[in-house]
């Protein structure tokens, strides 16, 4: 009876501490959570690619948060009027509207007519219980903020009760080695003896306890490694040059189908080539930012010679210090046009800027007295090879923006992996995405959808519906 009620008062300690452990702060505030989900979806679609879902942050267009607050002083229709078609409100010459447009510089904001009052409604919603941390099933919060953080790491605090639970249970074998050796005595069993610790923990129970415990944690590790692969999240390597997307992207509005132009037409976005890097740098050739560090890098790679404006004749049999003499003349010219003359921190820059241009451009397959080889990026997104992903299908059939997926790359100085790439985050994503199908010639097949449409028995239709969850869609 003793041991049973040892075993029992065990069990709800660890059931307590484990509950605690995971039991979440759950508010939602009475916000609804139907309206909430379709405000969710219809945000991605229509905004999310130029507001922050932060709402709390400035990106392409203002940040959201308390946009219900700010219109107050005018009737909910001029709001909603506003989203659908700002341009034709601006005309109109509505305070408000012409106020956020000067604000922002006269960037028009695209017209969506097809939006239902109840739509703008729900994205109205979501967009306050973001801001105001009042989201359906998710920690309480008083800002947005607090409430998009990135999940916690719980591995400290299972390692503690991991640490627990090997002291209770070795306190409950000497507890229990006692009590078989106090009824042995009752017994009258004169050669009864107490185990000692040692004999507790290598008897064939615990040892047999213990190699399950490694199987079950071997199990567990290999499995995860698996599951994370290419799930790097935040990854941020340094690149052999430079190359700033909020310079080009975000300052210049690149376009990012200019450089990456495979995405609207084959499965990869592919890396641009440095004959693209070409079309503005043979006439850019100081940067805002390096000067002629990074850009001389491009000619170093592909053989041109920024001095004479044309590519170097037979520079695959040129050596090395070749090379070196024309780009280190480049370099020292452009340094004695912007400062008047060469000196000592000149003549630095010079050989700095040239060892940068070598450790860029060689590796362990480069010879040393060689010309250079292609610029080696390092790959950021790197999905399983059983995972199929098609870029054209996305951008060119689905119009999924860049930003999607890969974040607001026109704010990155160095770009990073933005998204978690997870199978459960693209499944997610196909149940909640609306496909385009107005003006789409690649969805007219779907007669049903378009019928039941036009009746109004439907109001959208998902990747999901036109079998974007089918496991051969990704694992053919």
């Amino acid at each position: 009876m003793i041991f049973k009620s040892l075993i029992n008062r065990f069990l709800l300690i660890f059931s307590l501490l484990m509950i605690v452990s995971v039991l979440p702060a759950q508010n939602g505030g009475g916000v609804d959570e139907a309206a909430f989900s379709e405000g969710k979806t219809l945000f991605r679609n229509y905004c999310a690619q130029c507001h922050n879902k932060s709402m709390v942050d400035d990106m392409t267009g203002p940040a959201l948060g308390g946009v219900a607050e700010r219109w107050s002083d005018y009737p909910q229709e001029d709001l909603y009027s506003c989203i659908r078609n700002s341009q034709a409100l601006i005309q109109t010459g509505h305070p408000r509207a012409v106020e956020i447009y000067e604000a922002w510089n006269k960037n028009a904001m695209n017209a969506f007519p097809n939006l239902t009052d109840s739509e703008v409604s729900n994205i109205l919603v979501y967009i306050d219980a973001v801001y105001t941390g009042n989201e359906p099933g998710k920690p309480a919060g008083p800002a947005a903020e607090e409430v998009i953080v990135q999940e916690e790491d719980n591995t400290l605090l299972f390692v503690v009760l991991a640490g627990i639970l090997g002291v209770l249970a070795v306190v409950l074998a000497r507890i229990i080695s006692n009590l078989n050796y106090m009824v042995k005595l009752r017994e009258g069993d004169t050669n009864a003896r107490r185990r000692t610790l040692v004999e507790v923990l290598t008897s064939k129970g615990v040892i047999a306890f213990v190699i399950f415990a490694l199987v079950v944690l071997g199990g567990y590790t290999t499995v995860n490694n698996a599951i994370m692969l290419g799930r790097q999240q935040g990854y941020e390597p340094e690149q052999p040059i430079k190359f700033s997307h909020a310079t080009h992207a975000g300052l210049q509005k690149i376009e990012c189908q200019y450089c990456h132009d495979g995405a609207r037409r084959s499965k990869h976005s592919v890396i641009p080539a440095a004959n693209t890097c070409m079309n503005c740098h043979s006439a850019i050739k100081v940067g805002s930012q390096y000067g002629t560090a990074e850009i001389t890098k491009i000619y170093a790679s592909i053989g041109w010679d920024p001095n004479s404006n044309t590519y170097i004749e037979g520079v695959e049999d040129m050596s090395r210090k070749d090379l070196e003499r024309i780009y280190k003349r480049w370099i020292g010219d452009t340094y004695i046009k912007e400062n008047g003359g060469l000196d000592d921190e000149g003549e630095q820059i010079i050989e700095d800027q040239w060892q940068g241009i070598v450790s860029s451009l060689t590796n362990e397959r480069t010879a040393d007295d060689k010309v250079f080889g292609p610029i080696e990026w390092v790959r950021l997104h790197n999905l399983p090879d059983h995972a199929y992903f098609n870029h054209a299908q996305h951008v060119s059939v689905g119009k999924v923006e860049c930003q999607t997926c890969h974040g607001p790359v026109e704010e990155m100085e160095v770009v990073y992996q933005h998204a978690p790439l997870s199978m459960g985050w693209c499944v997610n994503c196909h149940r909640e995405t609306e496909v385009q199908f107005n003006d789409n010639e690649y969805y007219k097949s779907y007669e049903k959808y378009h019928e039941e449409m036009a009746k109004g028995d439907r109001t959208k239709v998902t990747v999901e519906d036109i079998g974007g969850l089918e496991c051969q869609k990704c694992h053919y």
